[in-house]
């Protein structure tokens, strides 16, 4: 009697749609995920960049590429699209001799920045400012003179 208890209860189930799964077969293996695309590194742009004697609203002032032996101090001014959350390096020489490395934080794109260099009046001669990225890659070189 219990017997076709069972199969009357399992007839009842069945015909309302529940069925049974056979759980010894081997499910089909799951695709891969899709590798995740890399991180692209940001295109860092220079717009403009500058030797100032000063900046003002976040402008330069008095930009040039020749400067007098009392100017006293000098301003690397630069302008940058695409580098957004990270940073730069104003990287500043005297001749050949490296006398300065100025890491500015860039907060969005577009992004003006700044650093200050102080200037001896005894540093006359050739002077350049690199401007780099984070990885020390020159993204743009401004050459001027001091005294001459």
């Amino acid at each position: 009697m219990k017997r076709i208890a069972m199969l009357a209860a399992s007839a009842l189930l069945l015909g309302r749609g529940l069925v049974a799964q056979d759980t010894t077969k081997a499910a089909a293996p799951a695709a891969a995920p899709a590798a995740a695309p890399a991180a692209a590194t940001p295109q860092v742009t220079i717009v403009e960049a500058v030797v100032a004697r000063s900046v003002v609203d976040r402008q330069p002032q008095d930009t040039g590429t020749a400067f007098p032996a009392d100017v006293a101090q000098l301003n690397c001014w630069t302008k940058v699209e695409g580098a957004g959350g990270s940073s730069l390096h104003h990287v500043w020489f005297h001749g050949d001799t490296q006398v300065g490395d100025v890491e500015l934080q860039v907060g969005g794109s577009p992004w003006r920045t700044w650093s200050r260099k102080t200037v001896p009046a005894d540093w006359t001669g050739a002077w350049h400012v690199e401007v780099r990225d984070a990885a020390g890659t020159v993204l743009k070189r401004i050459d001027f003179t001091v005294g001459q």
